[in-house]
């Protein structure tokens, strides 16, 4: 990890910039990859709103959205941002419907998950539809545990959290005993 960006054995993730504004458009557009996201699928604008609150994320937490690339190619996004509905700093994961199944999406999760903690965020959520089977599946096999669930637009919703206590700043070493000199 060099400078805000992650490299795993097949990808790399790099902090969302402007320079990457088309590839999200078009990545928010498409119902196959974002259709089930919160909010779901985005306009150009709306696109636009969000690469704004997800460079503000980065700004005041150090941690945000990631792009995803395989071999130099945009395949998605993943990372944190803070959940509109208040529940905390949730991870999200997109990608284009023709990079699944290779467990890509996974490999991008566990990645930026483990940046956010080690970054000092101790608790990072996510929701997905309990219909969303493949989602539930990385969520649980990147080491976060259902906690809650609620409906929302007629959808049964599941939370997930990750929480991983951030260990103290370890002590300053104590300075050498000297030998203590007892009377005779």
């Amino acid at each position: 990890m060099t400078g805000g960006s992650i490299r795993t054995p097949r990808l790399v993730l790099e902090p969302v910039s402007w320079r990457d504004m088309d590839d999200m458009a078009r990545l928010k557009a498409d119902a196959g990859a974002f259709g089930m996201m919160l909010g779901g699928v985005r306009s150009r604008q709306q696109a636009e709103a969000d690469m704004a609150d997800d460079m503000a994320c980065w700004a005041r937490r150090g941690v945000g959205i990631f792009i995803i690339r395989e071999d130099g190619r945009f395949i998605g996004m993943t990372g944190l941002h803070e959940r509109p509905d208040g529940r905390g700093l949730g991870l999200r994961f997109a990608l284009w419907p023709w990079a699944a199944g290779r467990g890509l999406a996974r490999e991008a999760a566990s990645a930026a998950l483990s940046f956010a903690h080690d970054a000092g965020i101790r608790r990072v959520m996510a929701v997905t539809r309990d219909t969303n089977i493949a989602s539930r599946t990385i969520l649980g096999g990147i080491g976060m545990t259902q906690c809650d669930s609620f409906e929302r637009d007629g959808h049964q919703m599941l939370v997930y959290e990750s929480i991983r206590d951030v260990a103290p700043e370890p002590l300053p070493p104590l300075p050498p005993r000297r030998p203590v000199r007892l009377p005779e």
